[in-house]
C-alpha cells in the first residue's frame, strides 16, 4: 500500500511540521511519501503531480488557510480514481467533524486532533481487518452513514519519533521556515484560539529537543520558528533552551511565540547582556488593550507588565519583536480599537501585526457569536463581517488601516519619515495610517500594483493633498529613508535633484580632496576620484538632519549636505553622512 501525505502550505517557504510527525511515527510500517505544495499553485497541477506518483492512499493536512483548495484537489483526484482513499486530517476537520463528512462525500476518513498514534491505528485498519470502530479519534462510512469514534487518550510525546531527520529534507532546510516543537497545550483559555481547547502542556524530552537542533543547524537551517502556544510558560525550560540556543546558533534565528506579562525579569537581563543581535525573534500576541474585552474573552493580560518586557527588549537591541492585535472582539468598537492600537505602537515593535476575528470551529467564540451580534464568513477562513458595536463600514476602514501599516510600517521602508509624520504631523499612529488609507482607497491605489519609488510618490501626494506642514523637511526624510532602501546607487529617484550636475560633480571633488571635513569614519572609507561617482550620491537637505536623528530636535536654520555612500559589498548596508553646506562650500 503506497501512502502520500500532502499539504497545501501558504507559502514555499513553509514546511508542514504535522506531516512529517505523521511519516515519522508510520514510516517503519508503511511506505509513506512526503508531497508539499502552496495555495497558489494550480489545482490541476497539484492533481497531475499526485496522480503520476500512483498512491492507494492521499492523506491531507487542514487548515483554516487551505481547506477551500484542498477541497478542489481531492475533488477531482476523487473523480479520476474512486477507489483512492482519502484521509483528511488537522485543525480545521476536527471540529464539527459530521459536518465535514457531510460535506465531503469524497472524503473517507477524518483524523481528528493529535494524529500520529490514530492514524498509524487507521492505516493498519485500512490494510488489515478493517474493524475502523475501534480507530478511537476517527470518523468513517459504514453502510451510508457516518459514524465518529470517541477521541483517543493523548500519547506520550517521546513516543513519537523525531520528524526532523528526513535526508530528503536536508537540501531545501537553507531556503525554507523550519517549525520546531518543545511542547504541545496551552494554559489559557482565550476563547478565539483552538490552543484553549487543549488542557494543559506537555513537553518533549529537553535532550532530544537539543539534539533535533543540532541537527538542524549542522544541515543548513537559517530560521527555526519554534510553534509552542508559549515558550515561556515554564522559566526553567525556556532559560535552558535560551542559552543552549545562545552557546550554539552557528547565525541560525530562533522566532518564539511568548507570553509577554509573564517573562520574568532576570530572563529579560539575561537575554539583554547574552543575546547575539538579530538571533532570536519575539512574536507577542497582544491582541486588545481593553480590559473588558480581555475578559469577555477570558484572556488573562496585565499590560504594564506586558510593556515592561516589550520595553527592556527593544532599549536591549537585540531581539526583533512582532505584536499582533485582533480588530473584532467583543465589546471593542471602532474608537476602543483605536486606542488598542496606538497603546501597542507606542511600544515601538519593529513589526505590528494586524489582524480581523476569525470564528474558529470549536472555539468558544464562535459558540457565543449570536451573544454579540457576529456577523461572518460561511467558509474558512471564517473572518468576521461586523457585530452589534462594529459595523462592516468600520471593519472596512480598519482593514485599510492595516494595508498601509504592512506597506509603510512593517515593511521598514519609510522609518524616519513615518516616524516624524507621526510624531509631528498626526493626531496619534491609527490616524496616520487610517487618513493615509482612506487616502489610498479614494485614489484607486489598491487596484494597482507599485514599484518602491511609488510607495514614496503616493505618500508625497497625500500629504500635499492634506496641507501637509513643512513638506521640506518631510522630503528630506524621504530622500534618506529611499537612498538607503538601495543596496547600490539607484537608477531612477522620484524627485528633481537640488543642486546640478556640475554642483555635484563640485562637490563630489571636495569630498575626495578633503573627507576629514565630514567625518573620521568617512575619511576611513578611502573613496577617490574614480570611486566617488560609482559609490556616492549627495543631495541638499533644508535642516540639520543628524541632530535630528541624533536628539529629535527639528533645527531648519542651516542646509547640510548628505552624503550616502554604497558599498562595493552589497551585503552591507548603505551608510549616511552629514556635513553643513556652509562647510562643504569652505572645503
Amino acid at each position: 500500500m503506497k501512502i502520500v501525505l500532502s499539504t497545501l502550505n501558504a507559502k514555499f517557504i513553509h514546511t508542514s511540521l504535522a506531516i512529517r510527525y505523521l511519516k515519522a511515527f508510520c514510516g517503519d510500517d508503511f511506505n509513506i511519501d512526503i508531497t508539499e505544495y502552496t495555495i497558489k499553485d494550480p489545482a490541476m497541477n497539484i492533481v497531475s503531480d499526485l496522480f503520476q506518483r500512483q498512491p492507494d492512499v492521499i492523506g491531507f493536512s487542514c487548515y483554516i488557510w487551505n481547506i477551500e483548495e484542498t477541497i478542489t484537489v481531492i475533488s477531482m483526484l476523487k473523480k479520476i480514481n474512486p477507489q483512492l482513499i482519502i484521509i483528511l486530517g488537522g485543525p480545521e476537520v476536527s471540529y464539527d467533524t459530521e459536518y465535514w463528512m457531510e460535506r465531503l462525500p469524497q472524503v473517507d476518513y477524518i483524523v481528528m486532533g493529535e494524529g500520529e498514534e490514530t492514524f498509524h491505528h487507521l492505516l493498519k485498519e485500512i490494510s488489515g481487518d478493517r474493524a475502523f470502530y475501534s480507530v478511537f479519534g476517527t470518523a468513517y462510512r459504514k453502510e451510508g452513514r457516518v459514524l465518529i469514534n470517541p477521541p483517543r487518550p493523548k500519547l506520550k510525546l517521546d513516543d513519537i519519533p523525531s520528524p526532523h531527520r528526513f535526508a530528503e529534507d536536508v537540501p531545501s532546510l537553507a531556503n525554507r521556515v523550519v517549525y520546531f516543537e518543545t511542547s504541545r497545550g496551552c494554559p489559557f483559555s482565550c476563547q478565539f484560539c483552538l490552543s484553549s481547547i487543549e488542557v494543559g502542556v506537555r513537553y518533549f524530552d529537553i535532550d532530544r529537543t537539543k539534539n533535533d537542533i543540532l541537527y538542524l543547524i549542522a544541515s543548513g537551517a537559517k530560521l527555526i520558528k519554534f510553534v509552542d502556544r508559549t515558550f515561556n510558560i515554564k522559566r526553567d525550560y525556556a532559560m535552558d533552551i535560551f542559552e543552549f540556543l545562545i552557546n550554539n546558533h552557528q547565525g541560525c534565528v530562533f522566532q518564539f511565540e511568548i507570553t509577554a506579562d509573564i517573562m520574568r525579569p532576570e530572563v529579560l537581563e539575561y537575554l539583554a547582556e547574552n543575546a547575539p543581535p538579530g538571533v532570536f525573534r519575539f512574536e507577542i500576541g497582544v491582541q486588545s488593550t481593553n480590559d473588558l474585552t480581555n475578559g469577555l474573552v477570558k484572556r488573562r493580560q496585565n499590560f504594564a507588565k506586558l510593556s515592561r518586557t516589550v520595553t527592556m527588549v527593544k532599549e536591549s537591541g537585540k531581539i526583533d519583536q512582532h505584536l499582533d492585535l485582533i480588530a473584532g472582539l467583543p465589546e471593542e468598537n471602532y474608537h476602543s480599537f483605536r486606542k488598542t492600537f496606538n497603546d501597542v505602537f507606542e511600544l515601538g515593535p519593529e513589526e505590528l501585526q494586524l489582524g480581523f476575528l476569525k470564528m474558529l470551529r470549536g472555539t468558544g467564540m464562535r459558540a457565543d457569536a449570536e451573544k454579540y451580534g457576529y456577523m461572518y464568513m460561511d467558509n474558512a477562513p471564517y473572518e468576521i463581517l461586523g457585530n452589534d458595536i462594529l459595523p462592516f463600514s468600520d471593519l472596512v476602514r480598519i482593514k485599510r488601516v492595516e494595508d498601509v501599516l504592512e506597506k509603510y510600517w512593517n515593511s521598514h521602508r519609510l522609518d524616519h519619515t513615518v516616524n516624524y509624520l507621526i510624531r509631528q504631523q498626526f493626531p496619534s499612529a491609527f490616524d496616520f495610517f487610517q487618513q493615509f488609507g482612506d487616502y489610498w482607497e479614494a485614489q484607486g491605489w489598491q487596484k494597482i500594483g507599485h514599484q518602491l519609488e511609488d510607495l514614496f510618490t503616493r505618500l508625497r501626494a497625500f500629504l500635499i493633498h492634506r496641507g501637509t506642514q513643512r513638506m521640506d523637511v518631510i522630503e528630506g526624510l524621504m530622500k534618506l529613508d529611499y537612498f538607503l532602501n538601495h543596496k547600490y546607487k539607484p537608477r531612477k529617484i522620484w524627485w528633481e535633484f537640488t543642486l546640478n550636475k556640475a554642483a555635484q560633480n563640485d562637490y563630489l571633488r571636495r569630498l575626495v580632496h578633503n573627507p576629514e571635513a565630514v567625518s573620521t569614519a568617512y575619511a576611513e572609507l578611502g573613496i577617490g576620484e574614480k570611486d566617488i561617482h560609482k559609490h556616492v550620491m549627495i543631495e541638499v537637505l533644508p535642516f540639520r538632519l543628524d541632530t535630528y536623528l541624533e536628539t529629535g530636535e527639528l533645527i531648519a536654520d542651516a542646509e547640510q549636505l548628505l552624503i550616502i555612500y554604497f558599498p562595493p559589498d552589497t551585503s552591507t548596508r548603505a551608510m549616511h553622512f552629514t556635513l553643513s553646506l556652509t562647510s562643504a562650500k569652505a572645503m
